[in-house]
């Protein structure tokens, strides 16, 4: 039922970014999307928490 996106944003020669897209349920019982550009290293507990 978890969907999980990454597109790698990369800069040549610096940190590489990346877009994590996750489903989240929200209070009222729907889903919903949580979206994040991030440092790519960051992206594993992006999905645990």
């Amino acid at each position: 039922m978890a969907k999980k996106v990454v597109a790698t944003l990369k800069k040549a020669g610096g940190i590489t970014y990346a877009r994590a897209i996750k489903v989240v349920k929200t209070s009222s019982g729907g889903y919903g999307f949580e979206e994040k550009i991030m440092v790519k290293d960051d992206v594993p507990n992006f999905f645990k928490a």
